[in-house]
């Protein structure tokens, strides 16, 4: 009889025979199974999120140290810091495409993995609770799911006693953002959340969790209402960013609700 070794051999050979692993950016079959599921061309092409960058946003720059960026100069978040770590391009815009519209968690553990592996990832504070960015119930009935609690989960999987999906809750549907400049999505998103267990969020750091961040508007509206409520420090975490605003004609920024 084989030994443990063996059969464990045995079972990931067949588990590949029948259920290939492939590359998420191009298709072509994999030698093995380990994340992230890119092979080496692919995996080489994800734009990576790492300094220099604003210190606040997480903008990234072409050159020179981390500083703050004009806009959050200007215009303060309610959030202290914002990290991604991806820029918003393919073949991550496909992946969180497949993610979000059509239930696809094919590539969630990877995306999962390029976060937590991920610079941005690392300088974020410990946080007490760890808040996916809330759905209308309405959106979420449609969906059937929050995208944003899965990725909190995949990232955070031992971790799953901090992550609060009844605290932060958003109370009135919002059109769609995608075609909205900066100054439209502050509008759409303005009062939207609110805290229904303010208690639970009263001097504690937390950590807000999304897909994309484009603009920081949804972002600086959900920190906005749990500072109000008391937290005494909110992050952001997302697994990319869009690099220019809306209407600049370069961002294909995804349908953000």
């Amino acid at each position: 009889m084989p030994g443990k070794r063996g059969s464990q051999s045995l079972i990931t050979a067949c588990r590949e025979l029948l259920f290939p692993s492939c590359c998420l950016g191009c298709g072509r079959h994999l030698a093995d199974t380990r994340l992230p599921r890119f092979c080496d061309t692919c995996h080489g092409s994800l734009e990576t999120i790492r300094p220099p960058r604003c210190d606040i946003c997480g903008l990234p720059f072409t050159s020179g140290a981390d500083h703050t960026c004009g806009q959050c100069l200007t215009t303060p978040p309610a959030f202290s810091r914002a990290r991604a770590a991806l820029v918003y391009s393919p073949p991550i815009t496909d992946l969180i495409a497949e993610l979000k519209f059509r239930n696809s968690l094919t590539g969630l553990s990877s995306l999962a993995c390029l976060v937590t592996g991920s610079t941005g990832f690392a300088e974020l504070t410990e946080p007490d609770l760890i808040l996916p960015v809330p759905l209308h119930p309405d959106r979420l009935r449609q969906r059937g799911f929050n995208q944003s609690l899965l990725i909190a989960r995949a990232c955070f999987p031992r971790h799953k006693d901090r992550i609060g999906t009844a605290i932060l809750v958003r109370n009135r549907p919002t059109p769609a953002q995608t075609r909205l400049n900066r100054k439209e999505r502050q509008q759409n998103i303005s009062g939207a959340f609110f805290t229904k267990q303010p208690h639970k969020v009263t001097n504690r750091k937390i950590l807000l969790i999304d897909d994309v961040l484009t603009t920081g508007s949804t972002a600086h509206e959900c920190a906005r209402t749990l500072r109000s409520a008391g937290a005494q420090q909110v992050e952001v975490l997302t697994i990319a960013r869009a690099t220019r605003s809306p209407g600049a004609g370069a961002d294909k920024s995804p349908p953000t609700y």
